[in-house]
């Protein structure tokens, strides 16, 4: 039995919670969010905590029963504090820019990489840094490895998008030999 999925997620001041059939929808200030529980997961509000239990004792319901409350979990704190993601352009001559709706990277391409910034997703852009936020943990993880997937970071100079507690292990190369 998951040990992560006994522990209790607790629902803080300001968050509604719901639970309707197998859907769990969660509201707060940073936004509002909803999640569809599989066969065999059970969840419910009680004394303002969630409780995630299992109805099933198939392996596909032990396998889900853990990641059903870390979800949960995750809904939580992102509607009521938010998540954030911030990646590092490095190189020479490597921007970020926002033009509407689209993030646009210059990142040593002939040509300048635009991406659709999804509904959600808020993208400040500071010097060399693109700071992600969203209340979504899911849908913020997916885009910023999507942006990191252009240009990842190479290891002989270090150029590429990179996280910004990300740590590049720098090769030598040829003249370091010796």
């Amino acid at each position: 039995m998951s040990r992560i999925g006994k522990l209790p997620v607790t629902i803080p001041q300001g968050v509604k919670a719901a639970v309707a059939g197998n859907t769990v929808s969660v509201e707060g200030p940073k936004g509002k969010l909803s999640y569809s529980i599989r066969p065999g997961i059970k969840v419910e509000v009680v004394d303002g905590n969630f409780s995630v239990s299992m109805t099933g004792s198939d392996a596909q319901a032990k396998a889900d029963y853990g990641t059903a409350r870390a979800t949960i979990n995750n809904m939580v704190k992102g509607v009521s504090a938010g998540w954030k993601k911030v990646l590092e352009l490095n190189g020479v001559g490597y921007t970020a820019k926002t033009q509407g709706k689209n993030l646009v990277l210059a990142v040593g391409f002939s040509h300048e990489v635009v991406m659709e910034i999804p509904a959600g997703i808020k993208c400040t852009i500071n010097k060399n840094q693109i700071e992600l936020e969203s209340s979504d943990r899911e849908l913020l993880g997916t885009f910023a490895a999507k942006v990191r997937d252009k240009q990842p970071p190479e290891p002989y100079l270090g150029k590429g998008i990179k996280y910004s507690d990300e740590v590049v292990r720098r090769k030598a190369g040829k003249t370091g030999k010796k």
